[in-house]
């Protein structure tokens, strides 16, 4: 039995859950006397791609004749994908001689059904939702952005997470005084060439190494050098105009 679970579930999430999943479908194989090989999850992994190691997992089982069937709680447990669906469900499924249900949605590719014939509409329909959840969340932090949050997991180089207020940013002081000269630096004419080499001749930690040691300079440093690609993301990161 194969489980998935992702945010863009959004409000079914609870309906949708690992638990609630693994129950229906521990129902339907004791109801029609089968033999559960394996329970396959991927928690946390869209819908919209077929990379997932628990899927991935299958496909090696299924190549390896472990199994011969599989069973999702609905065809979108399987992806939301429609053309990539409707390859697993129409191509790769008989090839291996796999039997597929999804318990939901009636769908049973050992009997002849219309819940069958319908099931590449299901599919369109299953790609479409993932599609708009997709913008909404994409216009939500735009919105959240033009407010002022920020909605990176880690804060840019010379800021640190508010302690008490989420999604907001403040100086952190430990490391002013270098983003302040990069940018007085560049303002002043010297280029990024100049102002990477005069970064690592003052043994300052790159943003990585700042943020793995808490170490703003070190006399014996020997990595996390600075290079032009850092130092340019910097220079055109917005975050520093606030």
């Amino acid at each position: 039995m194969y489980i998935r679970l992702s945010r863009e579930d959004g409000d079914k999430q609870e309906s949708e859950s690992i638990s609630n999943q693994r129950n229906i479908l521990q129902r339907y194989i004791r109801e029609n006397n089968l033999c559960l090989v394996k329970e396959y999850v991927d928690d946390g992994v869209s819908g919209t791609t077929f990379d997932r190691p628990g899927f991935c997992k299958m496909l090696q089982d299924i190549e390896n004749r472990t199994i011969n069937m599989v069973i999702t709680k609905d065809l979108s447990r399987l992806g939301r994908d429609y053309i990539k669906t409707g390859f697993y469900i129409e191509d790769y499924f008989p090839k291996n001689n796999i039997r597929y249900v999804a318990i939901i949605d009636g769908i049973d590719t050992y009997i002849d059904s219309t819940n069958n014939d319908i099931t590449p509409f299901k599919a369109i329909m299953n790609d479409m939702y993932a599609k708009d959840i997709s913008k909404k969340i994409r216009s939500v932090l735009k919105e959240k952005q033009k407010n002022g949050e920020y909605m990176c997991s880690i804060p840019a180089y010379g800021y640190k997470m508010h302690p008490n207020i989420k999604n907001r940013l403040i100086v952190d002081e430990q490391v002013r005084d270098v983003i302040e000269k990069i940018f007085h630096m560049y303002a002043n004419g010297h280029g990024t060439s100049e102002i990477v080499k005069y970064l690592n001749q003052h043994r300052y930690l790159s943003p990585t190494g700042y943020r793995k040691t808490g170490v703003v300079q070190d006399e014996n440093k020997t990595n996390y050098n600075w290079n032009e690609v850092t130092l340019c993301n910097i220079l055109k990161n917005e975050v520093y105009c606030r």
